[in-house]
């Protein structure tokens, strides 16, 4: 075998796709087909199985995946040892990222980044793509990102490992004219009845909300889901419904009033996760520094 039939094979059972693998390898779709059918014949087995929609593992491929994945990961920890001798950082760095990170401002932490090892390449990858903080977390898992920012509540779950980065706590946003706009404050049980606008389930605020809500026993309707802050704001200006935001979210509006929730934990928390059972490339471990650094 060799390490380009391995990266064919690896793109493809990636992206389902033998034209996405062809887009991300950069090279013409007979190219990977090619490659793909050589590797099939020196294995002497079907490694994918193809239909005109999709293009799914053999149990031969499923089983040789997490071994390819491990050779291409020890040839890049060899590139990366002889970078390290010669002061340089390269490859491809793959970051997972939520479509909000409070006060973590990653255009410009990307933009650092990229004028300090510009040998990088940086492919970014939404949890409004890959099925919320969860999916970026399976992704994270399988080898498909090198790290992710997340948020979930609670400990990590097998095969990751995170550095809790910011919390920043959840504030009821309401219309001017609301029943509770008058108010200071407002206790969680006095939200049992309105109808919410929120965040799909997998998104770390939906969770934090979902939690708080089912440890005071109280039953959540929610009308309408978005996948931006912006969006959740817009629906609550127009009388759509109520929504627990992140505090500051709304900057200035005066159609909206912003209050704490007091009787419940609804503070939403942003994680830098990485895969515990593999060891970090040079450039992730570049990027872990650049956001420690970027945190003081």
């Amino acid at each position: 075998m060799e390490l380009r039939q391995l990266e064919c094979f690896v793109a493809v059972a990636e992206e389902s796709s033998f034209t996405r693998a062809a887009a991300r390898l950069h090279v013409v779709q007979s190219a990977v087909s090619a490659t793909i059918a050589t590797l099939e014949g020196e294995l002497h087995t079907r490694l994918l199985e193809r239909t005109s929609r999709r293009v799914s593992l053999s149990a031969a491929g499923r089983a040789l995946l997490p071994k390819a994945r491990a050779a291409l990961d020890a040839v890049r920890d060899a590139r990366d040892a002889v970078d390290e001798v010669n002061g340089v950082v390269r490859g491809t760095l793959r970051v997972g990222t939520l479509s909000s990170l409070g006060v973590l401002d990653l255009p410009a932490l990307l933009g650092r980044f990229h004028r300090e090892h510009p040998a990088v390449s940086v492919r970014l990858v939404t949890a409004a793509s890959d099925g919320g903080s969860p999916g970026l977390l399976d992704a994270l898992a399988e080898g498909r990102l090198d790290l992710a920012f997340v948020s979930i509540p609670g400990s990590p779950p097998p095969g990751a490992q995170w550095r809790n980065l910011t919390a920043t706590p959840l504030d009821l946003v309401v219309p001017a004219g609301h029943r509770l706009a008058g108010r200071s404050r407002v206790a969680l049980g006095e939200l049992a009845d309105e109808a919410f606008i929120d965040f799909p389930s997998g998104y770390g605020n939906r969770a934090v909300t979902d939690r708080a809500f089912t440890r005071a026993g109280l039953r959540r309707h929610v009308t309408i889901e978005i996948t931006a802050i912006g969006a959740g704001a817009d629906f609550v200006r127009h009388g759509m419904g109520i929504a627990l935001l992140p505090r500051g979210s709304t900057g200035h509006d005066t159609d909206l009033v912003s209050l704490p929730v007091t009787g419940a934990d609804l503070n939403w928390p942003i994680s830098l996760a990485t895969p515990s059972s593999r060891a970090p490339s040079a450039a992730a471990r570049a990027f872990e520094r650049l956001v420690e650094q970027h945190l003081r």
